[in-house]
């Protein structure tokens, strides 16, 4: 069989082709891992900052000995995260125990896109979720005031949004 420069160049191009789907591909999971790297160094810096204001009013010497200036802190807190042993409770729901820290999480992280007053009331919800799963009073009382907590800083958040614009 014998193929001519017509076959050869349909054939070629129909390899470009896939490849300029797999890289259109690619260049369009960037703009997705531009954010999770943002809000990741977002939460580093946070975290840190916290640390450090808090040694300070406290008068105490902070965590800032792991590593320079303290920034281990942080990734050694991650870390032991990660490693800790995932407890279910033996009377409660772990359906529910499983699906509200997630439904609070996914709502934070939502929060980010354009959208962010209503997806991050659903928080609230994740976190009595959390609570009443577990079929414990102390934890649904720990899950009602964490809702609570985070109810009350939207409020704040709203005022000083709309009326420290006045």
């Amino acid at each position: 069989m014998i193929i001519d420069r017509v076959e050869v160049e349909t054939i070629n191009s129909f390899w470009k082709l896939e490849l300029l789907k797999e890289v259109y591909g690619l260049i369009s999971i960037l703009p997705i891992l531009t954010l999770l790297l943002g809000i990741t160094i977002e939460v580093l810096v946070i975290v840190w900052l916290e640390r450090e204001i808090s040694a300070s009013i406290q008068q105490r010497i902070g965590p800032e000995y792991a590593g320079p200036l303290g920034l281990l802190q942080a990734i050694a807190d991650g870390t032991k995260l990660l490693f800790k042993e995932d407890i279910l409770p033996s009377r409660g729901d772990i359906s529910l125990f499983s699906i509200g820290p997630s439904i609070a999480v996914i709502s934070v992280l939502l929060s980010f896109l354009v959208i962010p007053l209503g997806i991050s009331s659903i928080a609230p919800i994740g976190l009595l979720m959390a609570g009443y799963s577990s079929n414990n009073k102390y934890s649904f009382s720990g899950g009602l005031r964490a809702a609570a907590q985070s109810i009350t800083y939207r409020f704040s958040g709203f005022f000083n949004f709309f009326f420290g614009r006045m």
